[in-house]
């Protein structure tokens, strides 16, 4: 797909969108800032980052890019990416994925079986924080991008809640990219099967008319969803004020943040993600905001 100038922003916006939540939550990871508290890149949280320094959430995004090109995904690549990263012994890596990716697979397909074999709750948030970069590989093809969501959710998180958020969203941030519309979120859920809408439809109708009161365990793939849902709704979509209400919500800050702020930016574009925040994002491996718009540039084929 040949991308125009307001387009390549927004594709771009994706990538920095949720970079960008992920740094702003991680210095207040697991807390419930009070009203009084100013929300900025501060650094610090649980694991000492340094200010504006990216989570687990962009780095395991930055994995996923590594698989991507325009109109396809090498699963054995990001497979490799995911236990390249897990070989720098990151300091915040969620229970279910370093199950997975303790078992030291380098290929999608004994990844993706050891997942598929992990008993218990399995439903965790960890593939939906990471999943911004498919869209920008299936621009054209909303079908190949909901497949290529699940097939990457698949290699950690064997759960179906955790599949169809990843689909969802991904084709979600593929419609806001084309149109700069957040409403692709509703319009997969109409042409879900059946099933799924009747989970999911519910769902998204108590996060836009409700508060995180209701959905507070967003460590959980689905809370994690609501919350990055309301935050979108109740700022009308503005980018800023929804990742520091993702923050203000609490507990798992910087991936919710990072959920919405990756189909925020594919609506509003990368120029709607503050210049002072751009110039201290930084992580693994090694990169910067500039790096993550090329990024972008490269998946597209723009």
């Amino acid at each position: 797909m040949i991308l125009d100038a307001t387009q390549r922003d927004r594709a771009a916006g994706a990538l920095l969108g949720s970079a960008a939540g992920d740094a702003l939550g991680a210095g207040y990871e697991f807390t419930y800032p009070a009203d009084d508290v100013v929300i900025d890149m501060i650094g610090g949280g649980p694991f000492d980052w340094a200010p504006g320094e990216w989570t687990d959430d962009t780095s395991m995004a930055m994995a996923v890019a590594a698989g991507l090109s325009p109109g396809r995904v090498d699963l054995d690549a990001i497979a490799a990416a995911f236990a390249d990263w897990y070989d720098t012994r990151p300091p915040d890596i969620g229970n279910q994925t370093r199950s997975v990716l303790s078992g030291r697979d380098r290929t999608a397909a004994p990844m993706a079986a050891r997942a598929a074999s992990i008993a218990g709750r399995t439903g965790g948030n960890g593939s939906l924080m990471r999943t911004a970069p498919v869209a920008l590989a299936f621009l054209e093809d909303d079908t190949a991008c909901a497949a290529a969501a699940a097939a990457i959710s698949d290699l950690t998180h064997a759960d179906d809640r955790a599949r169809e958020a990843c689909q969802m969203w991904s084709v979600a941030i593929a419609h806001g990219v084309r149109t700069g519309s957040r409403d692709g979120l509703r319009r997969w859920v109409v042409d879900a099967p059946a099933d799924v809408r009747g989970y999911w439809e519910p769902l998204l109708d108590m996060a836009q008319y409700s508060s995180p009161a209701d959905f507070p365990n967003n460590g959980w793939v689905v809370h994690a969803l609501q919350t990055a849902w309301w935050a979108i709704c109740a700022a009308d979509g503005d980018l800023p004020r929804a990742l520091e209400l993702c923050v203000r919500a609490g507990n798992d800050t910087d991936t919710t943040a990072a959920i919405a702020g990756g189909l925020l930016g594919a609506c509003a574009g990368a120029s709607a993600v503050p210049d002072r925040w751009r110039d201290v994002l930084h992580g693994y491996p090694g990169l910067i905001a500039s790096d993550l718009a090329a990024l972008a540039g490269r998946i597209t084929g723009n």
